[in-house]
């Protein structure tokens, strides 16, 4: 009798507010039912003979908390698969999850800004946070790291056999902005000793005419930077001897048919990767996930409980790299291939955490730097959700 008393007065206490609305916006759910909802739901019990707690799906003298609906645009990824199908909420959220390509969800994340929570090329958010345009706000769970070496290709007929050969070459890539060519050009400077100023750079579409950058480029003084004609493509400009190398993220068409007259730079790309990590302790971060900064303004709460999901569905991946009672990937001997890469880098091998994975934010924020991508570095309380600086721990 006490706890049903209680719940009456809940309810009671709800219908003698002030009038309230269901929703504040077509974003923003609040406590349920409010005192306009419940005139409309007991118009309709009335009307069907159903009590008003039933039709809000409520027990009888019980509220009921709605979440906040979000959208979730990233990669299909095994350490997002959790949050994806489910096994993993987002606290407070009911979650619309969109498995895109990366290239498409960042055009319409920068440009339209489409998305609640995205996933965000790091060089581009650098640069909007930069420049204090950006609408996102970062939580560090880097969905994406990769190291780069793999990523360079070169003409076998262009007389490049190390990385200082790519001095004075013409060089396509993609975009000069995307993080994993950022990386490219500062292992190339601070490895090698090859600054960006001594290459030719083309940029344009890699498989498809009419790509641009993805947040708009001001001249750099002192780089040869030629945006490709109407009708080009990086692929074709390499076939054809237009171009010594391309940078990219993407492995192109034409190396993957294997034509002969593309190899990477790097013909043994494990072994130059791991001796590069050991050397400088670098894991290259390409993507983190951004929420947008109303919603987080709105929902202080927010950016720990994204963060969080994406915290557990990584750890849940990881278990699954080590279950050999059926091989949750494909590929036969995952287990051994777990145990090598923990052998080299330690068993927290792909880090999430600002703290954890400072020396990346530093030499990518230092990358941009020296390119000329930013005029300033912005500092991690700025790329970074405040709460999830310092999480609380048990």
């Amino acid at each position: 009798m006490a706890g049903h008393s209680a719940s009456k007065t809940r309810v009671n206490a709800l219908m003698s507010r002030p009038s309230t609305t269901c929703f504040s916006s077509s974003k923003t759910k609040t406590w349920m039912p409010a005192q306009a909802s419940l005139r409309s739901l007991r118009k309709l019990g009335d009307e069907r003979g159903h009590d008003e707690r039933e039709i809000a799906g409520l027990g009888r003298g019980e509220e009921r908390m709605v979440e906040v609906p979000i959208t979730i645009a990233c990669g299909n990824y095994d350490r997002t698969a959790a949050i994806r199908d489910g096994r993993v909420k987002v606290d407070g959220c009911a979650v619309t999850y969109l498995p895109l390509y990366p290239e498409e969800i960042f055009h319409r994340a920068f440009k339209f800004q489409e998305f609640d929570v995205s996933e965000l090329s790091f060089s581009s958010y650098l640069r909007t946070v930069a420049a204090g345009t950006s609408p996102y706000i970062g939580i560090p769970a880097f969905v994406s790291r990769i190291f780069r070496h793999s990523g360079i290709y070169i003409r076998t007929d262009a007389g490049i056999r190390t990385p200082a050969d790519l001095r004075g070459k013409r060089i396509g890539l993609p975009e000069y902005q995307i993080t994993a060519v950022v990386w490219m050009r500062g292992m190339l400077q601070h490895e090698y000793g090859v600054k960006p100023n001594e290459i030719h750079w083309r940029n344009g579409g890699q498989e498809q005419p009419g790509r641009g950058e993805r947040t708009p480029l001001k001249e750099i003084p002192g780089l040869d930077l030629k945006p490709l004609g109407p009708g080009q493509t990086l692929v074709d400009m390499l076939r054809n001897g237009e171009l010594d190398a391309l940078f990219t993220a993407r492995a192109p068409s034409s190396f993957l048919a294997g034509e002969p007259h593309i190899a990477r730079l790097f013909p043994n790309t494990r072994e130059a990767e791991q001796a590069y990590y050991k050397k400088t302790g670098l894991f290259p971060i390409m993507h983190l996930i951004g929420i947008k900064k109303s919603l987080v303004e709105q929902y202080p709460w927010l950016a720990t409980s994204v963060y969080k999901a994406f915290l557990e569905a990584k750890a849940l991946a990881l278990i699954d790299l080590c279950d050999v009672n059926a091989l949750m990937v494909t590929l036969p001997w995952l287990e051994a291939e777990t145990k090598e890469t923990i052998a080299v880098m330690g068993p927290d091998f792909w880090k999430y955490g600002v703290h954890e994975s400072m020396r990346e934010i530093e030499a990518l924020t230092q990358y941009a730097h020296e390119q000329g991508l930013i005029d300033r570095k912005p500092a991690v309380e700025e790329l970074f959700a405040r709460p999830t600086l310092e999480m609380s721990k048990v």
